[in-house]
């Protein structure tokens, strides 16, 4: 069993993948709410949380919305419903779902191909800072 805070939603992204790290940092900025804590698909929670809702991890390089005991969210699908939560005019970002899921993902697909060559990527997992600790999950 899963001990997860209980009323948040949780983001799994990839850890070593600047473009992803900077996703991060832009969602805690407009997370006004307080809605979302995050876990690096890396680490062993990560893949904990990956294997208790069926997805190999081996088969993701996306970032994953889960919302324990609810639902789970990837590609697209978790962009649109992120963006659902964030202050602001970026609470829009929902208007991409005008655009079929095959489109969108396979947008979200080529993006996350290129990412690394693109963005570049770190060595190991972003550590946050002292005041951003409690955003994240071990």
């Amino acid at each position: 069993m899963l001990s997860l805070p209980q009323n948040k939603k949780i983001i799994l992204f990839d850890g070593v993948c600047n473009l992803c790290n900077s996703a991060v940092q832009f969602i805690i900025e407009h997370d006004k709410k307080d809605v979302f804590r995050f876990v690096a698909l890396q680490s062993e929670l990560g893949e904990k949380i990956l294997k208790h809702i069926g997805i190999n991890p081996a088969h993701i390089d996306s970032i994953i919305l889960y919302e324990p005991g609810i639902a789970y969210y990837y590609k697209s699908q978790a962009a649109i419903q992120i963006s659902k939560n964030l202050s602001g005019f970026w609470h829009f970002g929902t208007v991409f779902k005008i655009f079929p899921k095959a489109i969108s993902d396979a947008l979200y697909d080529y993006i996350a191909k290129n990412r690394y060559k693109w963005y570049g990527k770190k060595e190991s997992c972003m550590i946050p800072t002292f005041e951003l600790k409690s955003k994240f999950l071990e």
